[in-house]
């Protein structure tokens, strides 16, 4: 097998996340360093970088902060690409064999998560209290809404949020809680798709579980075990003194410490421009998850979730003996390397285990559990998940014969991508300065260039015009093009529902991804049917 070449030493000490390069490309590949370091050199690599800003260096480039997303440079040696999906000819299933019939377009994207029916296998989030889920919620929950899909609101909101009206330690009102919940929940048809609220340390602190339950009526509240940030606990990035000192004052961890005077005079002279705002991992035990999951079911909650990053494998096997013993309805499991923009650059390129290993390990614990008649919860996939081939291939690679495991995979950055770059070009489109190859090619008005804009009005009637352009791009994204694809691919496999879709379906097309995921290799795959075939 020729494995593939790693150069992840060059990024050592320049990355684009951090805004750091060096002056000559042919660097050490050891350090990362150039070969001759001089001083009369005015680039910043990332060595000159941090002894000029210190732990700023640490993170996605903080000028981008509330309008970037960040993700992982390295490469992780095994990816949804080392799969093949297997295409087929002779019959078809979950369907009539009739060609009339038998057409893409038919194949049913319908499936349910945690009790909880989704048009396609997708969840959006968590999109917590950083700023760039904030300014682009309304295209992100309205999208979410007309799509049919789940939108998970993240940790922090409610303590981020300024106007939010807390006594004796609790929340009584949340004004940012209760917009984001709305905003999904106004062209939400109640039956496909649910807006979740997630909670972590400081949120259960701050009763957000029971107010969400209580006073937004929210079905489905998600616990998140300290994965924040990679691990270390949500961060978010404050420009504001004032607010720094609230958030301090609230119990978050908040550096440099806005209460002492020579940080104060510091921000104020410019030598920093921004905060960082920390929150404390959860430390969980089976005993106290049980009882809090009960507790929850208590409030009100309709669905109980549960989100962890991509952990070792014994905290995988944890998790999911827990989660079984809770019954809790569903478990993200999210595998490195991606963020909303403030995780650490290095905790995402060299921390945690990437997807298609943290799956493997998952299935594994699934089956363990299956075959001893124990539950298992339904299965959400998180981690790089961008496209409709690797939704195939996680929801596949689950199904060992009885259903697939993975019922759904959840994206962040993509949908983020989306949202973004339609607001962008509306806001182009506005001002008359559209690139000329975009404009010549698609049009310059957004009732031409979002091409869902036929769909949209035709389901939405007079409302379509409350619906953002953001969301018409999301949409596009998700049901045009996401879901058209899985339909096609699902289609030359010949499998008409998701349910149907298994491990058969796919081939290795490397040694490693064969080991770790019992997927067999192209010349292994059906070896023994190609001579009874013949016989």
């Amino acid at each position: 097998m020729t494995e593939r070449v790693l150069r992840n030493s060059s990024y050592l000490n320049s990355k684009s996340t951090s805004g750091t390069t060096t002056r000559v490309r042919d660097v050490s590949p050891t350090s990362g360093m150039c070969p001759i370091c001089i001083k009369n050199c005015p680039v910043l690599c990332e060595i000159s970088l941090s002894a000029f800003r210190g732990r700023e260096a640490l993170y996605p480039d903080p000028t981008q902060y509330g309008t970037s997303t960040a993700g992982a440079l390295k490469d992780f040696q095994l990816d949804w690409s080392d799969f093949n999906i297997q295409s087929s000819l002779l019959g078809v299933e979950g369907i009539s064999p009739d060609s009339d019939v038998a057409m893409f377009p038919n194949v049913s994207l319908e499936t349910e998560v945690g009790g909880v029916p989704l048009r396609m296998p997708v969840v959006i989030g968590a999109y917590g209290s950083t700023e760039v889920a904030r300014l682009n919620w309304e295209g992100l929950a309205i999208g979410a809404a007309l799509a049919g899909i789940i939108i998970t609101i993240g940790e922090n909101v409610v303590g981020m949020d300024p106007e939010a009206h807390i006594a004796m330690g609790k929340v009584a009102e949340s004004k940012e809680l209760k917009r984001r919940v709305d905003a999904f929940r106004e062209f939400w048809d109640e039956k496909y798709g649910e807006v979740v609220v997630q909670t972590n340390v400081e949120d259960q602190r701050l009763g957000i579980d029971s107010y969400a339950i209580s006073k937004l009526e929210v079905n489905v509240i998600e616990r998140k075990w300290g994965q924040g940030a990679k691990a270390i606990g949500g961060e978010t990035r404050l420009f504001d003194l004032d607010r720094a000192l609230m958030l301090k004052k609230r119990g978050y961890l908040v550096f440099p410490d806005p209460e002492e005077k020579s940080v104060r005079e510091a921000f104020r002279d410019g030598v920093f421009k921004s905060f960082e705002r920390h929150s404390r991992v959860g430390i969980p035990n089976e005993k106290n998850f049980v009882e809090d999951i009960e507790w929850l079911r208590e409030q009100g909650a309709k669905k109980v979730f549960l989100k962890t990053g991509a952990y070792k494998p014994s905290v995988v096997a944890f998790t999911m003996k827990v989660a079984s013993e809770a019954h809790i309805d569903a478990v993200t499991f999210d595998g490195a390397g991606g963020g909303t923009g403030m995780s650490p650059v290095s905790m995402m390129d060299e921390m945690s285990t990437p997807t298609v290993y943290l799956q493997a390990q998952v299935l594994k614990c699934a089956e363990i559990l299956r075959k001893k008649g124990r539950y298992v919860p339904d299965i959400i996939m998180a981690g790089g998940f961008i496209s409709e081939t690797q939704i195939l291939k996680s929801i596949a690679m689950s199904n060992f014969g009885n259903g697939p495991y993975v019922k759904a995979i959840l994206m962040a950055r993509a949908p983020l991508t989306a949202v973004m770059k339609s607001a962008y070009f509306v806001e182009l489109s506005k001002k008359e300065q559209l690139p000329k190859a975009f404009s010549d090619r698609y049009g310059s008005d957004p009732e031409k260039f979002f091409i869902s804009t036929m769909e949209l009005k035709r389901q939405n009637g007079n409302r379509f015009s409350r619906v953002p352009w953001t969301a018409v791009g999301l949409y596009g994204f998700l049901h045009d093009r996401v879901g058209v694809g899985l339909q096609q691919l699902m289609a030359g496999a010949r499998k008409w529902s998701l349910d149907l879709l298994d491990r058969k379906d796919l081939v290795s097309l490397t040694e490693r991804v064969a080991k770790v995921t019992g997927i067999p290799l192209v010349e292994e795959a059906e070896a023994d049917l190609m001579e009874r075939m013949l016989d």
